[in-house]
């Protein structure tokens, strides 16, 4: 059964025809008929309603929505990678051009004026926010998290719309907040993509947006992700100022969110980077007493999702930065028997790859390596070629090996997005 016929099922089965859905939802009859056809899809402020009208969760209602693929490749995305060519990077620019108008938008002082909202700005400020959650687990579950960009490109666009028809300061500060979250999911895409600079940009924006919404919790996450692309750009100098500042302003924050334990796990990734194995201990430590918080209440599952759960992968990278084999190998082995997705199961056997080449162990680089490899090919993430890539530097005293060779030009060879 094709999904759209099934989202026409649902509709006929909670007792509605087209022409009720479609008054339901304020939009022509017309509509409804061309989405049951697939011909068009809903945009991302009204999938909230739909959801809800036809009784399913938005990401239910989002795997409805999606294209129809072949079995054998549905887990990847449909949609073509952020940017391969000339038209993606058309989009890219698009969506750089959102994000200033968004940022100018929020950062314009508010009018006073005590206007009735429009229409979009009402919409948002009733769905928006279980929206971006919607988007944020898209993106989670995703192998291929280039998924989740139209419906994002989508939102931004609508962000515009709805900030512009703000007046009163209520509505601007959640609107902004709105926009803060919207922000960092762009960033993490941009990241994914290889676009370090771009994310970069988008955490900036995301940070000002925050501090306009007044919320510190939001606001550091921020900054800590801007510090987190200086981190993997081995810039960790530039990354230790930026957290210094994410943790003063995570203790303003909410206590009993994990915000400020997730800015400790990335600091010690920072002190990780310079060598200092006893400053690295004391911030994960502190970031190990997010398990003292109540687990259901402590993250979003949006823009704060650390809740400690990849302590031990993280543990695990920085010993082994820190040149300390002896102390990794237990906390990677940890880490990848838990349940990971794919894109951190494919970072842990990196790790345990370069460990292998730091014993000089042949059999343990490409046992781990060929694993991470396949995992790369199903997802096009360019954070999984990045990490290889880092394993790529290691395998020079190993190439006499005609495995670590033929591993080396398959890393080499992995589709790059920029």
């Amino acid at each position: 059964m094709s999904r759209r016929r099934r989202f026409a099922e649902l509709r006929a089965a909670r007792g509605y025809s087209q022409e009720e859905f479609a008054e339901a939802l304020a939009v022509a009859a017309s509509t409804v008929v061309r989405w049951e056809g697939g011909r068009a899809t809903p945009r991302p402020h009204q999938r909230p309603r739909i959801a809800e009208l036809l009784g399913v969760t938005l990401p239910s209602l989002e795997a409805l929505l999606c294209k129809e693929q072949p079995v054998e490749i549905a887990a990847l995305a449909d949609t073509p990678p952020l940017v391969h060519g000339g038209d993606d990077d058309m989009k890219r620019r698009e969506v750089l051009g959102l994000l200033a108008v968004t940022g100018a938008l929020v950062a314009l002082p508010d009018t006073g004026e005590a206007a009735a909202r429009g229409r979009t700005a009402s919409m948002l400020l009733e769905s928006g926010e279980a929206l971006h959650r919607s988007l944020w687990q898209v993106y989670t579950l995703s192998d291929s998290k280039q998924v989740v960009f139209p419906a994002v490109r989508a939102q931004l666009d609508v962000m515009a719309t709805g900030l512009a028809e703000t007046r009163t300061a209520g509505d601007r500060a959640r609107l902004s907040r709105m926009t803060a979250d919207l922000y960092q999911l762009v960033g993490e895409l941009f990241f994914d993509a290889n676009r370090y600079t771009d994310a970069a940009q988008c955490y900036t924006l995301a940070a000002n947006a925050a501090y306009s919404g007044g919320d510190h919790d939001l606001w550091a996450c921020a900054m800590t992700r801007h510090a987190y692309v200086e981190l993997y750009a081995r810039r960790a100098h530039a990354a230790q100022p930026l957290l210094a500042a994410a943790f003063r302003i995570a203790r303003r924050g909410d206590d009993t969110l994990s915000t400020r334990h997730w800015v400790a796990a990335v600091q010690a990734q920072a002190y990780a980077a310079v060598g200092d194995l006893d400053a690295c201990n004391r911030a994960l430590d502190e970031a190990e007493q997010v398990h003292a918080l109540d687990g259901a209440h402590s993250h979003n599952g949006g823009w704060l999702r650390f809740d400690g759960s990849r302590l031990a992968e993280e543990r695990g990278a920085c010993y082994l930065q820190l040149g300390r084999p002896d102390l990794a190998e237990d906390a990677l082995a940890a880490a990848l028997a838990r349940p990971l997705s794919l894109r951190r199961r494919a970072a842990v056997l990196s790790d345990l790859a370069v460990l292998g080449a730091h014993r000089r162990d042949v059999d343990q680089v490409v046992h781990y390596a060929e694993q991470a490899l396949g995992l790369a090919d199903r997802s096009n993430s360019g954070f999984i070629g990045k990490k290889l890539d880092g394993l790529r530097g290691r395998l020079a005293p190993l190439m006499s090996d005609g495995r670590v060779s033929t591993l080396d030009h398959r890393i080499a060879a992995l589709p790059r997005t920029a």
